[in-house]
């Protein structure tokens, strides 16, 4: 067995999100969500791009399942748009049956063609009339209860087929940039002069505890009344750097690596698949703005095990301790991020986007730090990235992308090697079936395997994704 050897039963495909790429926003019976008031605020918050059309999935899916087939893919990470089910968000509102029928419709679609679900439930598009109502993720006894019944009405009405579900998506990114920073959805700040609402010193925490409870509430639903029966699993998808210390001799800032990726990470995964509190460096930082969990909060996380670990990972970063103490609107755990050390080594090869460097080796090392921590099997549920310049190419240039699939080629062997050091990884989604809608980045970084042309909505196949089979298929060898 090679040091890159995956085992033969490794799950793989591709991944997408809803708002990103469905389009439709006003068929079907589909209520608004918080992305479409947040893509139409002036001045734009999102480089004059919407999800209003987007790709165009709503009507062509039959088309991308063709493409899956195409690439070889064994299984396909979706999320549901929860307005789409409920419009209204709420746990006595009324479900909308077009809705269902399209995710109906999709779903078997999927299984005729041999490829296996994988359902997220939540990918940021909260229900519009919840924040409007309540305050949404801001109010957690409102929200949870209301994400626990939108997730019962998918267990019912889908878990006969759909055996693998992701609660949430990135929680960190929903409660940082839609509550600290403002640059996603719903877009409240106190530090961006661009929104009117929001408390960064506070509000981040809240939804953060929130996000959890829902995610707990909807563990121990699928748990009491649909595991028996369905025999599915369930997780979630955190996303986190690894960091290591930008002065690998300086005591400082190796516990600000730690205490970064505590903040990133641990922040979820130590309530979540320890049943334990936050982190003690959160703890010692925040004080009392992080909320508390209550004794019976404390035995429902405990009830809530997940199935798995779903990890998002994209690039990893140097951490720079900042020495002085926080001020009350850091949300980084008081640490400079940068892609350089102290010796000017970059961390890895430049993306076509700055924030995303290829850093396999550092991938390795995150694999088995998780592992270790948590003990839970890793699925990547997201993993990807677009190439140099990738945005102002042509579709033929576009089309030709060796530095993502060198991307591939190159986390793929760290995968492996990480199983080498014990880690368990069952399976791989690449990020993501086709450029999409990039959030608040608009229509420009091109993170897809298939090229859109955002004016015909035509799909051409880029040589990764024509080649991502042979990849993993040498590594089963």
């Amino acid at each position: 067995m090679t040091a890159s050897a995956l085992p033969s039963d490794f799950e793989w495909g591709f991944a997408t999100a809803a708002y990103q790429i469905e389009g439709a926003v006003d068929e079907g019976g589909r209520g608004k969500c918080i992305w479409d008031t947040f893509c139409h605020l002036e001045p734009s918050r999102t480089k004059n791009a919407n999800g209003d059309v987007a790709c165009d999935h709503y009507h062509k899916f039959e088309e991308d399942f063709d493409l899956l087939s195409k690439y070889g893919a064994g299984a396909y990470r979706f999320s549901i748009a929860w307005s789409r089910i409920v419009p209204l968000g709420g746990r006595n509102d009324p479900i909308n049956e077009e809705g269902i029928e399209f995710y109906n419709r999709l779903i078997d679609s999927l299984l005729r063609r041999g490829i296996r679900p994988w359902v997220t439930l939540y990918h940021w598009d909260l229900p519009q009339a919840l924040h409007d109502r309540y305050g949404g993720w801001l109010n957690v006894h409102e929200v949870q209860k209301d994400f626990e019944r939108y997730a019962r009405v998918c267990y019912e009405r889908f878990g006969d087929r759909v055996k693998n579900w992701i609660t949430l998506n990135e929680p960190w990114i929903q409660a940082i940039y839609g509550y600290a920073t403002g640059g996603n959805a719903p877009g409240r700040s106190s530090t961006n002069p661009l929104c009117d609402e929001g408390d960064t010193t506070r509000e981040p925490w809240i939804v953060g505890k929130a996000l959890i409870m829902s995610h707990v509430r909807a563990v121990i639903a699928y748990n009491q009344d649909f595991r028996k029966d369905q025999g599915g699993t369930i997780g979630i998808s955190l996303n986190g750097d690894y960091y290591e210390p930008w002065d690998s001799t300086n005591t400082q800032d190796a516990e600000a690596a730690e205490r970064r990726m505590e903040f990133h990470i641990g922040w979820f995964a130590n309530p979540i698949f320890l049943a334990k509190d936050y982190p003690a460096s959160m703890r010692k930082q925040l004080g009392n703005r992080l909320p508390s969990f209550s004794e019976e909060e404390f035995a429902m996380l405990a009830a809530a095990e997940p199935d798995f670990y779903g990890m998002n990972y994209y690039t990893s970063q140097f951490a720079k301790s900042k020495g002085e103490e926080a001020p009350e609107t850091d949300v980084l755990g008081n640490v400079e991020e940068l892609q350089s050390n102290k010796d000017g080594e970059s961390v890895g090869a430049e993306s076509g986007v700055h924030w995303l460097r290829s850093c396999p080796e550092m991938f390795r090392k995150h694999l088995t730090r998780v592992h270790r921590l948590y003990k839970k099997p890793i699925y990547i549920t997201e993993n990807g990235c677009p190439c140099p310049g990738e945005d102002k190419m042509t579709k033929e240039e576009s089309i030709n992308d060796p530095f993502r699939l060198q991307y591939f080629k190159d986390h793929l062997d760290a995968i492996g090697k990480a199983r080498q050091d014990g880690a368990v990884i069952s399976g791989y989604f690449a990020w993501s079936l086709m450029d999409n809608l990039e959030w608040s980045d608009g229509f420009g970084p091109r993170f897809g395997v298939t090229y859109t042309d955002y004016e015909t909505l035509e799909r051409t196949p880029k040589k990764s994704a024509l080649l991502i089979q042979e990849l993993i298929a040498e590594r089963q060898k």
